[in-house]
């Protein structure tokens, strides 16, 4: 019975699990780091105004019905 290679089997089977092990912790704490919510942000945009009687960068005049679709009474 050989058992040299069996321990020797055993060591670089457990060295890939932890070398396996380490990688993940470290892929996931630098993705908490780098990648992570900072949180909110220190500026404000304000809500953007998109319905298009509403915004002020509207290129068509706003029609007479809620819809905004042309028709009879915005049907």
């Amino acid at each position: 019975m050989e058992t040299g290679n069996h321990s020797q089997s055993e060591r670089a089977t457990w060295l890939v699990i932890v070398a396996l092990l380490i990688l993940i912790l470290v892929k996931g704490m630098f993705t908490y780091v780098f990648v992570g919510d900072p949180g909110q942000p220190t500026w404000d945009y304000r809500p953007a105004r998109d319905v298009p009687g509403e915004s002020p960068y509207a290129i068509y005049a706003p029609l007479p019905h809620p819809q905004h679709v042309k028709g009879d009474k915005g049907e």
